[in-house]
């Protein structure tokens, strides 16, 4: 199937550096954070299962705790499919890391595959609102799962994933506002940075990480 046209063109290394410095030249306070700590990282996954389960674990955890229940997972199964994963039973899932809402999330999602109820090769050809009703319709996986998979691992440029902490934290911090903001004013802080939103999300995710270390 061709490419559609209304599907935006994925971030590079090179594309994420020149929307990083257009945001700054019209945003003072991401100017700031590219002047403090240096573009942000391209933090590119693979599409796929594998890094859909990974978004998963990450739902509402730590994400050192995620990365490390991930990396138990890689070494258990080597090879993360959806045929192997469902040769693990709950027991070693949860050894693993996994809560039983994530064991059933992850299985659901792995039967969903096999079953050909989604198809995950295919999600680069739609665009990001058909991506997400395409993600949704499975078990587990709300907005910001699907925001995430589309920031990260389809590159899309104008992801602006409500509901994540971290954003909220390095949003309030570097407009120095008095409140974490709402998801009404997340959304509406975001608009300037329009079509180019992932790219903020990207330097905001590193002002958070660089002010944590």
């Amino acid at each position: 199937m061709p490419k559609r046209n209304d599907v935006a063109k994925p971030l590079n290394e090179r594309s994420l550096a020149v929307a990083a410095k257009k945001l700054a030249a019209s945003d003072p306070d991401l100017a700031r954070i590219v002047k403090a700590y240096g573009l942000p990282p391209l933090w590119e996954r693979e599409p796929g299962f594998a890094t859909l389960v990974y978004i998963i674990l990450e739902q509402q955890v730590s994400l050192a705790s995620a990365k490390a229940a991930f990396h138990r997972l890689q070494t258990t199964l080597g090879h993360i499919t959806p045929d192997n994963f469902l040769t693990l039973n709950q027991a070693e899932l949860k050894t693993i890391g996994f809560s039983r809402q994530k064991t059933s999330y992850a299985q659901l999602l792995a039967e969903a595959v096999l079953e050909r109820q989604v198809d995950l090769d295919s999600l680069h050809e739609l665009p990001d609102d058909e991506v997400r009703t395409t993600l949704k319709q499975l078990k587990g996986i709300g907005d910001w799962t699907a925001d995430i998979y589309l920031l990260m691992a389809l590159g899309r440029p104008d992801i602006w994933p409500r509901g994540d902490l971290a954003l909220v934290v390095a949003m309030q911090k570097i407009k120095q506002l008095p409140a974490r903001p709402t998801a009404e004013e997340f959304a509406l802080l975001g608009e300037p940075w329009k079509p180019f939103r992932a790219v903020a999300a990207r330097l905001l995710w590193h002002f958070y990480l660089s002010q944590s270390r």
